[in-house]
């Protein structure tokens, strides 16, 4: 059984903007103020060693209990 907190996970879709060391910087457009989130890969992407560019639409899961944090779940097509 997963924890909680993974049960629990806010799934959005961004745009990854830059990347840091690992650590991916999502533009997320969910609602109306942009937010910044910061992503490392898991699960999948991470395993099959999925190389995510600045420009790529990614799915992502964040924890309720902190917004400013996440980890990429899939990386879809370009973004235009």
């Amino acid at each position: 059984m997963r924890p909680a907190a993974e049960r629990d996970a806010l799934e959005f879709v961004g745009v990854v903007r830059e990347v840091r060391r690992g650590v991916y910087v999502v533009d997320v457009r969910a609602g109306a103020p942009r937010r910044e989130v910061l992503c490392h890969l898991g699960g999948r992407p991470h395993q099959a060693r999925i190389r995510v560019v600045p420009g790529d639409e990614v799915t992502i899961e964040v924890s309720p209990y902190d917004l400013s944090r996440g980890r990429i779940t899939y990386r879809g097509r370009r973004a235009p």
